[in-house]
């Protein structure tokens, strides 16, 4: 017997190269450096220039992806995109995406599930090969955060930075009892918390992009616990425990919450990767560049039991088991 999984082929990654320090911040709002870390383990975050669009974060990332998969565009037949700053209301970034990696092929689509997309999109693709309705897929995670905060606003402007990831992915028949690729994966969303994290402008209410807005306390408090759900409930699924982790990869989005969901989970820091300090909070960029570190620095090797979690607006939260 056999079963088609799905196995990561490559990483890539891409971050602007405008990096704004906290002391920088601290010349716009009223903060400081010290401040910043206590509460949040974030050092500096890259903004992206004038004219640099989350496509074109995308384009970077996606081409090391490939090259790190040793495929190109016309090996891929599905782009998903995660993104909640796409170039434009319609079409879909991964549209634009696929047109500027020269293709004209295959399925190009966005999903929108805010610091969580990159799993969902993760999860959404490994469903679409594994039904055979792709073979080789490009999933993205790329935002341009900073066009939508306000930068008078000091409890949301320090917490975001901008940057891409992408993994390429392939459908691979392995023997029943065999163990690699995405193993299994837990996704959910609470609709009732959406006015504790959210954009205050859209299409249809407002006609305007609006600015992030956040109850930082309320998020922090529900984070840790839907973190832990999630993992627990992949876990149980694949008849883990925290112990068989060889690497932990959470969304970035402040130390203290990653630090929190290690210890309630019984995950030492060692197996943790950690960029919020360089990267701070890329949302649905968040995981897939935290991961592309730990291939690059060799820390994430074949044969690695690696979970990835994700929690944001909506509230949206869910992780995915990998065997690298």
């Amino acid at each position: 017997m056999t079963k088609i999984t799905t196995q990561v082929r490559g990483m890539g990654s891409y971050l602007p190269e405008r990096v704004m320090t906290n002391e920088e911040m601290a010349t716009i709002v009223d903060t400081s450096d010290e401040w910043i870390v206590q509460r949040t383990g974030i050092r500096e975050r890259h903004l992206a220039a004038d004219g640099e669009m989350t496509s074109d974060l995308c384009l970077k990332a996606s081409e090391r992806a490939l090259e790190a998969a040793g495929m190109t565009a016309a090996d891929i037949d599905l782009i998903i995109v995660a993104t909640t700053t796409p170039d434009q209301t319609f079409p879909a970034t991964a549209a634009i995406l696929q047109t500027k990696l020269g293709m004209s092929h295959g399925m190009a689509f966005d999903i929108q599930a805010v610091c969580s997309g990159f799993v969902f999109a993760l999860t959404t693709a490994d469903t679409y090969l594994r039904t055979g309705l792709a073979k080789r897929a490009l999933v993205v995670g790329a935002e341009t955060f900073s066009r939508i905060l306000d930068w008078t606003d000091r409890t949301t402007c320090v917490l975001f930075g901008d940057g891409a990831g992408a993994m390429v992915v392939e459908a691979v028949e392995t023997g029943d009892d065999a163990e690699s690729g995405i193993l299994a994966s837990s996704l959910r969303t609470d609709g009732a918390h959406w006015k504790k994290l959210y954009v205050d402008g859209g299409v249809s209410s407002t006609g305007t992009v609006g600015h992030v807005h956040m109850e930082g306390r309320e998020v922090f408090k529900h984070a840790v616990g839907m973190i832990s759900d999630v993992i627990e409930d992949v876990l149980e699924k694949t008849g883990k425990t925290t112990e068989d982790l060889d690497w932990f990869v959470p969304h970035q989005a402040n130390k203290r919450i990653i630090d929190g969901a290690g210890r309630k989970l019984g995950i030492p820091e060692e197996k943790t990767i950690v960029t919020v300090d360089r990267h701070a909070n890329t949302s649905a960029a968040s995981v897939p560049l935290a991961l592309s570190v730990a291939v690059a620095d060799g820390r994430i090797k074949k044969g690695d039991l690696v979970m990835i979690e994700a929690m944001g607006g909506g509230f949206t939260w869910g992780a995915s088991l990998i065997r690298w």
